[in-house]
């Protein structure tokens, strides 16, 4: 969280640019973003894949009875997204785990990442958030139609519903459903880019407040505290919801 943005501007207010740390630049000289230019955005998604292969993978591969550090905190994770398929799921959703368990894994290390200074925050642009929503909403869907046919379309048929209510439910069921990708990216971006940006803010202030500075880095110090935290919460919430949607693929039924 760079402060230099902080310097007071030609009319002599203050200049704090919060959303700068949310540009898209190439990694490499400085001409426009094509779709195959390695970026910051690329460079941090890569690290966040290559961590979660030296957790998942290398991490664990001794599979000792007195394990690791890394094989601890890989067991921890196995058991806790286990728990969560298991239960939401049920054990039909069991199969899938593998999925799910790369998406949260990912997820969390994209949005710690994006915590350390200089780093990038992938998880805060909606582009890459939209990826995975639409992943997820594409993979339930096919799944839906594949184990049910022609059935999975019951679950937009409240049939508990008084008949002359069911046309209306449908409708606001079938609206509901194609939003979910939407509110599934829109969630984890929007918190993400909010709280980054704050912390931006009161960076700012603390650059330009001298000895008083001390008031928004004990702020800093609280919101990033929080930051912490909402980069586990928003990758659970990313998920669980995500099991929820594979329980209607499997059971569609109302």
């Amino acid at each position: 969280m760079a402060t230099e943005d902080a310097a007071h501007g030609e009319g002599g207010g203050l200049a704090i640019h919060p959303m700068d740390q949310f540009i898209v630049k190439p990694l490499f000289g400085d001409g426009p973003v094509m779709w195959y230019t390695p970026t910051n955005v690329t460079l941090w998604m890569a690290v966040a894949v290559v961590c979660t292969i030296l957790l998942m993978v290398i991490g664990t591969r001794g599979r000792n009875v007195v394990p690791s550090r890394a094989q601890s905190m890989g067991e921890l994770a196995y058991g806790f997204v286990y728990k969560m398929v298991e239960d939401v799921s049920g054990r039909d959703g069991v199969k899938y785990f593998p999925y799910i368990m790369t998406l949260f894994i990912f997820i969390v290390f994209a949005n710690m990442l994006g915590l350390l200074p200089m780093a990038f925050t992938t998880t805060s642009h909606i582009a890459v958030t939209a990826v995975l929503a639409m992943l997820v909403f594409l993979t339930v869907t096919i799944l839906g139609f594949v184990k049910n046919g022609a059935g999975f379309l019951s679950l937009f048929w409240v049939s508990s519903a008084p008949l002359a209510l069911r046309p209306i439910l449908a409708i606001i069921e079938i609206i509901s459903y194609f939003v979910r990708p939407v509110s599934h990216s829109i969630r984890l971006a929007g918190n993400l880019m909010a709280g980054h940006a704050v912390i931006k803010v009161f960076a700012g202030f603390a650059g330009a407040m001298g000895l008083a500075s001390f008031v928004p880095i004990l702020a800093i110090t609280a919101i990033y505290a929080l930051e912490v935290l909402v980069a586990f919460i928003q990758a659970y919430v990313f998920t669980i919801l995500t099991c929820v949607y594979l329980k209607d693929a499997l059971h569609p039924h109302h």
